[in-house]
């Protein structure tokens, strides 16, 4: 099975995106990794090597190790990145990526802690989903029905499969599967009349700061793009592949992947600053450091010697202190 990665970033999420690669690495993955980005590019990437792929004129890929590529693509969209996802996906599939049976998305704050092969194996299930912190939602919770009178405005019927409430941070799918996309994409630019555009999403400036439209009552789609993934897993007819909430490490169990939620992502975290406000490292931490090493060094080995001894004497202390 040829496969290709590809993920969306800005900003200082450049941190994950070389975490992200090095961890696919680790694990089994060999190929190209597409990574999309608006505004600048980070020191690590050496931007001399400028070339023709598709539609990208100044696409710049690195190649850290035997094996493995990633391939930056500038952007040009007034798209939040974050609603930005299946468009992204399905432009590599018309294009660079043109050749891969199978495509996954993953964003940039995760690491991912399982064989390739799992990867692969669980696209030939059927669309390959996440179940999310915030799931389950029963068949009739507000959200849901919230979607399905909204959509039916569009023409677009939801049929309610399950419980699960997918995270929007993965989705892995094979060829035979780009319908899905397709979908995906249609349910977005209809919800986009409900939240403002699609410029707006529960991000403002890389942080959690929702600049989406509020309505009265139930808020259906205070994160965009989760939700219309959701909505369009109700609205697909094909087969859908769930892994639970330990898939991303939300819960005790064997993760596939871990999944650093929330605002403050491991590259930017003070542990001594956390610590003495009770908050001991957490697995998201350890991981994203354990990884941020090799092939790809995004930070100096001094900077993750320290974190990581930052890490081991907090988690020590945390044994005996608490706020």
């Amino acid at each position: 099975m040829i496969s290709a990665v590809c993920t969306l970033f800005e900003g200082h999420y450049h941190y994950g995106v070389a975490t992200l690669s090095n961890s696919l690495y680790i694990k089994g993955f060999r190929g190209t990794v597409y990574v999309g980005y608006r505004g600048s590019l980070p020191d690590w990437v050496s931007k001399d090597k400028k070339e023709h792929i598709g539609k990208w004129k100044d696409a710049i890929t690195v190649s850290p190790v035997d094996g493995i590529q990633l391939v930056f693509l500038q952007l040009v969209t007034s798209y939040s990145l974050t609603n930005y996802k299946p468009d992204f996906m399905l432009e590599l599939w018309e294009g660079p990526a043109k050749d891969a049976d199978a495509l996954f998305y993953f964003d940039p704050d995760i690491v991912v802690v399982d064989s390739w092969t799992c990867f692969e194996q669980w696209v030939q299930c059927g669309v390959a989903v996440c179940e999310d912190i915030n799931s389950p939602l029963q068949e009739f919770h507000p959200r849901r029905q919230g979607w399905r009178d909204y959509f039916k405005n569009y023409n677009i019927d939801l049929q309610f499969k399950n419980q699960i409430y997918v995270n929007g941070g993965f989705v892995g799918l094979s060829k035979k599967n780009i319908s899905f996309l397709t979908l995906w994409i249609k349910l977005q630019e209809r919800m986009g009349d409900a939240i403002g555009g699609l410029d707006k999403s529960i991000f403002l400036n890389q942080v959690h700061n929702s600049t989406i439209l509020r309505r009265e009552g139930f808020q259906f789609f205070d994160k965009s793009d989760q939700d219309a993934l959701n909505a369009t897993i109700e609205a697909y007819h094909g087969k859908i592949s769930y892994i639970g909430k330990d898939g991303m490490g939300f819960i005790p169990g064997e993760a596939t992947m871990i999944h650093a939620l929330g605002s403050s992502k491991p590259w930017r975290i003070n542990h001594f600053a956390r610590f003495f406000k009770g908050r001991i490292p957490r697995k998201e931490d350890v991981v994203y450091w354990e990884y941020s090493k090799s092939p790809i060094l995004a930070h100096s080995r001094r900077e993750i010697r320290k974190k990581q001894i930052a890490i081991k004497i907090s988690k020590f202390l945390g044994r005996f202190y608490r706020v």
